[in-house]
């Protein structure tokens, strides 16, 4: 298993377009792709996105805790709330509520691409024992962060587990985690040979994907670009 960027997190939700406007109006983002089923959002379709899909609600919040972007100027990034915007912290993150269970952090940390993907914090009943398990699909072992969370990495990007309970939501928040590969058949037949459950494989007009279930039943996708890929 050899994924090489944390390609995209996506939701499943109940008003995807009142968030896709808070992103691509306060947080650099812009519109990359919409269809009758999902829009997908970022701020360089080659790095790190966020897909919102349409789904019945309201969504139950389930193994997520917040979803977290990397800015070059934290502050400079914080003006482009809203003014009267509440913003928690966490550690280095600072966090806004976007209700409905949806929560966007940002993180000051050298990048090239502002609002590429820094992490993303998941809930987990043990989050160490979560944390190992992760080097099965490819996820290298990182130090923890300024929250003192277990985490692991992809080429610097980072997924967290925070100490909670993850349930088992019938309509969760969480669509799934994906990571960029060269070679998405490939990383089938790997995740087959280690008994890794493969939920589906799909090929779509600019992808060929194929995902898996991690622990606590948060679902990965191993996505390969196809080289007619030609989002921006």
């Amino acid at each position: 298993m050899r994924p090489k960027t944390l390609d995209h997190v996506a939701y499943w939700l109940e008003d995807r377009d009142r968030v896709a406007d808070f992103l691509t109006s306060h947080v650099g983002m812009h519109v990359i792709e919409r269809t009758d089923k999902f829009t997908l959002v970022g701020s360089d379709a080659r790095r790190g996105k966020l897909t919102l899909f349409d789904a019945e609600g309201p969504r139950e919040r389930g193994a997520l805790k917040h979803v977290a972007l990397r800015v070059n100027d934290l502050e400079a990034a914080l003006r482009e709330l809203p003014v009267d915007m509440p913003v928690e912290r966490d550690g280095d993150t600072a966090i806004v509520d976007l209700g409905d269970g949806i929560r966007i952090g940002l993180v000051e940390a050298e990048t090239d691409t502002e609002y590429d993907l820094d992490h993303v914090a998941l809930y987990s009943a043990n989050p160490e024992a979560t944390a190992e398990r992760y080097g099965d699909y490819g996820f290298k072992a990182a130090d923890p962060g300024t929250n003192d969370a277990p985490r692991v990495e992809v080429s610097g990007a980072y997924v967290e587990f925070h100490d909670g309970d993850p349930g088992d939501p019938e309509k969760p928040l969480l669509n799934h985690l994906a990571v960029l590969v060269d070679s998405a058949e490939e990383h089938q037949s790997q995740a087959e040979e280690r008994d890794i459950e493969v939920q589906d494989f799909v090929d779509a007009p600019n992808t060929l994907a194929v995902f898996v279930w991690l622990p606590e039943r948060v679902r990965l996708e191993y996505v390969e670009h196809k080289p007619t890929f030609a989002l921006k």
